[in-house]
């Protein structure tokens, strides 16, 4: 089973949207997919229709006491498993800290379900935390939203070199272009400079559009909604760059 994780240290970029959509793609894929929504607000659970409750809380299902697959929900996208959130994911990293090893709290979930996804995606609440770092001990590929802006870019600076000083396990980065308003110079320019002077930026560029925004009141990924729309497709182009950034990471492993 390969892992994917939508992060980011900041809130508010899209990740959820983007989590939703490319777990709908890799299932529409023929993919038997899992998304984990790690985000105590439970975005995810939410636009999945999925009530964001895990019997017993985070606690027992982080140290073992509860089987995943008691928790886990069927979604209205065929293919598509979720694996809910819950108010007690707030304290997970009190959890992580008790256990012997707290880097491989969740790959230990995740490991238990592999036999029976081919991918995984995990939402991540935006924060640097010892969550965060089980999650970057998981992950095969890193999948960043990039609001283009200076203080993003400063973000996914961060984010990499924080990763470099993890030698022991270092995921794959790929960063998408999120939120993009092209009506705003700045947005422009480093849409079109930031692929070919920062590594681990993609050519994906999602939108900001009303089509996105309306995922919450639908309650529906965009590729399923309107997969015409050019949020869609963008969507659409972004899983086709995660796959191949996954395929690469298979070789190299």
């Amino acid at each position: 089973m390969r892992i994917v994780a939508t992060y980011s240290i900041k809130g508010g970029v899209g990740k959820t949207s983007a989590a939703v959509n490319l777990g709908a793609l890799a299932a529409r894929d023929g993919r038997r997919t899992l998304l984990w929504d790690l985000d105590p607000q439970g975005a995810a659970s939410f636009l999945l229709r999925v009530k964001p409750k895990v019997k017993g809380g985070g606690r027992k299902l982080v140290r073992g006491r509860r089987d995943p697959l008691d928790v886990l929900k069927g979604t209205d996208v065929e293919g598509l498993d979720l694996l809910p959130a819950d108010f007690s994911y707030r304290h997970l990293d009190l959890v992580l800290d008790e256990a012997k090893k707290p880097a491989r709290g969740l790959g230990r979930v995740l490991a238990s379900l592999a036999d029976g996804y081919d991918l995984a995606i995990l939402d991540c609440a935006p924060s640097i935390s010892l969550v965060s770092e089980s999650v970057f001990h998981a992950a095969d590929l890193l999948l960043v939203p990039l609001v283009p802006s200076t203080l993003s870019v400063r973000t996914l600076e961060q984010l990499q070199a924080f990763l470099a000083a993890q030698p022991e396990h270092e995921p794959a980065v790929l960063a998408f272009f999120s939120m993009v308003d092209r009506r705003k110079r700045l947005h422009r320019d480093l849409v079109c400079s930031l692929p070919a002077t920062v590594p681990g930026v993609g050519e994906a560029v999602v939108p900001s559009a009303s089509v996105v925004e309306q995922m919450g009141p639908r309650r529906a990924p965009v590729v399923v909604s309107h997969p015409s729309a050019p949020a869609a497709q963008a969507y659409v182009a972004l899983w086709a760059e995660v796959r191949g950034a996954l395929d690469g990471a298979r070789e190299d492993s």
